[in-house]
């Protein structure tokens, strides 16, 4: 049976039985202390802590999820891997335990023939709670279970919770025997490789209180309303309905498997280390494919960087395996074709997925061919000093520079037989990730302790928003700061953050830039606002100085932006808008939003795109969006359940977080987005848009830079001015402008090259002279000399190599020359292959010369190049390298 079949019936029988078909929610985790979906019941958390009542009391799922915590054991065994499909069904309040042990032996047990998934009764196995009399009972006289294949087990095992106070309960796990080929028999308590746990029943009774681990905690009482949550993993019961002995071989898994084997050419079971990486590449694609159709890009933090992480080991394992080119494509396109009739969304949207990851193939090679050199040059100097650990410092160059992964440099390392420093790694980690919370949070709360922002929120609620439809009002001081601290009061001069129970100023988000204005009091106090932040959600906090009088919370206010400001702030937003689509039009849905600020009278916006946008595509959407200014189209927004804006095809951000009710931006029939910032009224009154040009931020991701409005009229002002001054320097027309300056730079251009031509062959006839300044050090002809400042160091290389040429005889030769190039040092040395049969290598010579100047450097045996930071060791540098010569030969 195939997994579309399994998930299928799945569904059918629960919907039958009066459940309500849940989707499952996006991997990107509506949760702020998860990064990823890890459990089937997530998405129904709030329900079962009674934050939000359900709507509905039965419920069933089949969820995607991603588990990362062990991803160096992916390959290795066939138990582990990162994606994997819950299958759910839960009641609230409504049936409990006999209600969910029959159902899930119904499903289980009736054929195939029947909608059942056909398992044989006397090969499943019970276990429950060993405290639970109630579950034994159930399995034993309502279904039938033999009370022999019925055990006990403690709470590790079968007591849940969720690790803090709230609901708990016992388990029941459901295990299928996979016969005597897999271990010896005594049932799940035995041998958990043959009994193979295949589905685990939740029954949520009782409240649990502080305590750590899974069972050191005291059990409160009962709960007032008792739950059920269950879940079956797909992917173990798929292994057994198509008889095969691991997850790795089932039909989503195993033509990725076969895929990645065509590509290579390597067969899978031929032995253990390919069969490991056959299995990474197998995994990771498949989690990559299911988190982009999420909406996750790569990136060095978060789930971007889960992403990066396991795409790129999925990349470099193929690269094991014999890989030579791209094999993303390929690879992306056959896991779309397994999961696509699971997951609809993936085949509409396999462009976008396509897009993503081809950028990110892309950009690793790259970063693989560049940074393999930098750890390479790292293992040798660390094996060359003695050492078996890579340092810290190294490991985060090759982190932050190149985007290797951590769990990639430990691996590489390891194959060259060396440890890593972790512990250093992750403190130059946390330096950086501190640095960067700091900027943001000083930002987001000046310095302010979140919790004076909390009381504030439950003390008087969140802050009303007027500013759509009002640019001033009356409102009340609900909350006051100075210097980061609560007060009751502040006085001129004071740097503060009010709080007020209503206001026109809009909070920064959504890409758009806080509003400024005044906050005058009733007693005469005027607060100068510059900033305005939303440090807990709901709570608009306005950060300014007191400019006259004195400032009291309760006093009565009146607030009022800077109209012209939010006007040019709106006009820019509502451009950015204009191009998103008319991106989208030209380059297709790929273009997707990927970040954008607003701000006054100029906006720039973020997109994915694995290449440059070519001039003239940008210039047919800068002419269709101004085109769209002059049909004068009516903006317009409107409040909406997320699923109708949905219906009407209005864009959403990807990675965002959207509530049941969502905001929607329509300007005409060109653009619908959600959106929660300020807009025209109308495209007439952008007046312009000029972009300015686009570049790469990033893997995949571009951003254009752009004016609206009077601002991008005096941009084409000052143009116009350049333009006609260039007119009168070169005596042309502006259309003859771009054929006569390049007429001028390419006469510039070939003068560059004769004077080029003129110093490297100046530079080449100083090659007599070093050659026959040649000393013989122990039967090896050593050339070493300074050459004039200002040699470059192709022309350099360009000398030693001629030099070196030019010894004669069959004699071992080693040539070593020396420049100063804008103040530092740069030695090439070469050796020849009489020198290199003799020991002397030219790497090492050149570090043992750079490390003389106070720098590094590296290269081949024959030839390799260094440099330093004290031009003044020169000297010492030379002897340096005649004493390892006369050492070595």
């Amino acid at each position: 049976m195939e997994s579309a079949e399994i998930r299928r019936r799945w569904l059918s029988f629960f919907e039958e039985r009066g459940h309500t078909v849940v989707p499952s929610a996006s991997l990107i985790a509506d949760d702020p202390t998860l990064l990823l979906v890890p459990a089937g019941m997530v998405p129904f958390k709030p329900y079962f802590l009674g934050e939000v009542k359900p709507p509905f009391s039965r419920a069933s799922s089949v969820q995607k999820c991603v588990r990362t915590p062990d991803i160096e054991e992916v390959g290795k065994t066939t138990r582990h891997g990162t994606f994997f499909q819950m299958c759910g069904n839960f009641s609230f309040g409504d049936y409990f335990k006999e209600g969910a042990i029959k159902l899930a032996w119904e499903l289980l047990t009736t054929p195939v023939e029947h909608g059942g998934y056909g398992l044989e009764p006397e090969k499943l196995w019970i276990t429950v709670y060993e405290q639970d009399d109630e579950a034994e009972r159930i399995w034993r006289d309502v279904v039938g279970v033999p009370a022999e294949r019925i055990q006990r087990l403690g709470m590790g095992p079968n007591f849940w919770s969720m690790g803090v106070p709230g609901p708990c309960g016992p388990c029941s796990e459901i295990n299928y025997d996979r016969g005597p080929e897999f271990g010896v028999e005594g049932g799940p308590a035995v041998n958990d490789e043959r009994y193979v746990e295949i589905w685990n029943l939740v029954f949520m009774q009782y409240e649990r209180g502080e305590g750590s681990g899974k069972e050191d905690f005291p059990i409160l009482g009962d709960l007032p309303a008792k739950n059920i949550d269950t879940g079956l993993g797909l992917e173990r019961l798929a292994m057994i309905l198509q008889g095969v002995q691991n997850m790795y071989e089932t039909d989503t898994l195993k033509v990725v498997i076969d895929k990645a084997t065509e590509l290579t050419g390597v067969r899978y079971g031929a032995n253990h280390e390919s069969d490991v990486s056959l299995r990474v590449v197998a995994d990771h694609m498949r989690t990559s494919v299911m988190l982009i159709g999420d909406g996750v890009t790569p990136g060095n933090e978060g789930r971007g960087y889960v992403l990066r992480r396991i795409m790129r080991r999925a990349i470099r394992n193929m690269r094991l395996l014999g890989a030579t080119g791209p094999v993303v494509q390929d690879l992306v396109g056959t896991v779309i074709a397994t999961m696509g009739e699971q997951y609809p969304e993936l085949v509409t949207d396999r462009k976008r997925i396509e897009t993503v990851a081809l950028a990110e193939e892309a950009a690793f090679l790259k970063a693989l061919r560049g940074g393999t050199n930098i750890l390479d040059t790292a293992v040798t100097e660390t094996k060359a000093s003695g050492g078996s650990v890579l340092s810290g410092d190294k490991a985060f160059l090759l982190h932050d520079t190149w985007g290797f992964p951590i769990d990639l440099t430990l691996e590489m390392a390891a194959e060259q037989g060396l440890s890593v420093d972790e512990d250093g790694f992750r403190r130059l980690m946390k330096e950086q990730r501190d640095r960067a919370k700091a900027d943001a949070k000083a930002k987001k709360t000046g310095h302010a302790d979140m919790t004076a922002y909390r009381e504030i929120a439950d003390t008087s609620g969140a802050t009303q928003f007027t500013g759509y439809t009002s640019t001033e009002g009356e409102s009340t001081v609900v909350g006051l700061l100075v210097n980061g601290v609560p007060s009751p009061a502040a006085s001129e001069g004071d740097e503060v953050e009010v709080v007020l129970d209503r206001t026109p100023f809009y909070a920064e988000g959504g890409g758009q830039i806080a509003d400024q204005g005044r906050i005058k009091l009733h007693s005469g106090a005027v607060i100068d606002v510059r900033d305005v932040q939303q440090p807990v959600p709901g709570v608009s906090v306005h950060k300014g100085s007191v400019q006259v009088g004195e400032v009291t919370v309760g006093a009565t206010a009146y607030a009022a932006i800077d109209v012209r400001r939010r006007r040019a702030i709106a006009r820019a937003h509502s451009a950015t808008h204009l191009t998103h689509q008319a991106l989208r039009d030209a380059l297709g849905p790929t273009a997707a939003q990927a970040g954008s600020e607003n701000q006054p009278g100029r906006f720039r916006f973020d997109f994915g795109s694995p290449n440059a946008v070519p001039g003239t595509v940008l210039t047919d959407v800068e002419q269709k969006i101004n085109e769209v200014l002059s049909h004068e189209l009516e903006v317009h927004a409107e409040v909406m359940p997320i699923d109708e804006a949905k219906r009407q095809g209005a864009i959403a951000e990807f990675g965002e977080k959207y509530g049941e009710q969502v905001r929607v931006v329509t300007i005409g029939d060109f653009s619908k987005e959600l959106c929660g910032g300020t807009h025209v009224r109308n495209t007439a009154q952008l007046g312009l848009v000029k972009l300015l040009g686009e570049s790469s931020i990033g893997s995949g991701v571009r951003r254009i830079e752009a004016l609206v409005g009077v601002d991008a009229y005096n941009f084409l002002a000052k143009e116009h001015t350049v333009v006609a001054q260039l007119q009168e320097l070169v005596k042309g027309r502006p259309e003859e402008l771009p054929e006569k300056i390049s007429s001028m730079l390419g006469k510039l251009k070939d003068a560059e090259k004769e004077i080029e031509k003129f110093r490297a062959e100046k530079v080449l006839q100083a090659a007599a002279g070093l050659v026959d300044s040649a000393r013989d050090i122990r039967g090896v002809a050593l050339v070493t000399g300074q050459v004039p400042d200002g040699t470059t160091a192709d022309d350099l290389r360009k000398l030693v190599l001629d030099v070196r040429g030019r010894i004669s005889g069959g004699r071992p030769a080693v040539v070593a020359l020396f420049t100063t190039v804008n103040g530092k040092p740069l030695t090439v040395i070469a050796t020849n292959e009489a020198a290199r049969e003799r020991g002397l290598k030219a790497g090492e010579l050149v570090r043992t010369a750079a490390k003389t100047l106070g720098g590094g450097g590296g290269g081949k045996p024959d030839v390799a190049q260094g440099g330093g930071q004290n031009p003044e060791a020169v000297g010492e540098a030379m002897a340096a390298v005649e004493r390892l010569v006369v050492e070595t030969a």
